[in-house]
């Protein structure tokens, strides 16, 4: 019984629909979850010269991305093909006795609930980054650092305690703090 390893593609056979997944030993599976067919890419004989088993899995791969991939079933058997690839032959599949099917399906079952289970905690990882990223968070943390507060709390005294700040001679108007070393002299209009 070979663990899942995705990713997996649905196909459509007729009226029926069809799940396709390779195992982690490179066996090719389709399921229409009652029934498994099973197949591989190095026991094919018409690849020989070819379509490298790699090159073939690689193209089976890109093709049922597409929903280019075609499925017939026979008696026992199924077929796996890419009509518009000429080059690689169809796959044979052949169905699993029930005993091993039911394996395989249960295999399926607990691998892609594992696999939702990741995605899940990818998920809730990613949401957690974004919302303390989010720039309406950040927007609305910056409001808060740069607006006054509105709340009656503050006393209206407490403000009317605090000293105006003056204006000291010879400090600057745009840098406070910052004192001119030498006394303004005043603007000479005669010499323009």
């Amino acid at each position: 019984m070979a663990e899942p390893t995705g990713p997996f593609y649905l196909l459509r056979a007729g009226t029926g629909q069809f799940l396709c997944y390779w195992g982690s030993d490179g066996t090719v599976y389709v399921t229409d979850a009652m029934e498994v067919w099973a197949g591989e890419f190095g026991g094919c004989p018409a690849l020989a010269g070819r379509c490298p088993p790699e090159e073939h899995g690689a193209v089976l791969r890109a093709g049922l991305g597409r929903g280019a991939a075609a499925l017939s079933l026979g008696r026992g058997s199924a077929t796996l093909q890419l009509p518009e690839e000429p080059r690689c032959p169809a796959l044979a599949l052949t169905q699993l006795p029930a005993a091993e099917s039911c394996r395989q399906l249960q295999a399926l079952v607990f691998g892609m609930a594992g696999y939702i289970e990741s995605l899940e905690r990818r998920l809730e990882a990613v949401e957690t980054l974004a919302s303390s990223c989010s720039p309406e968070k950040n927007a609305a943390r910056s409001q808060q650092l740069f607006l006054p507060d509105p709340s009656p709390r503050k006393s209206r005294a407490s403000d009317l305690a605090l000293p105006a700040k003056r204006k000291v001679p010879g400090e600057s108007l745009i840098n406070p703090g910052f004192k001119s070393k030498k006394a303004s002299s005043g603007v000479n209009f005669e010499d323009s």
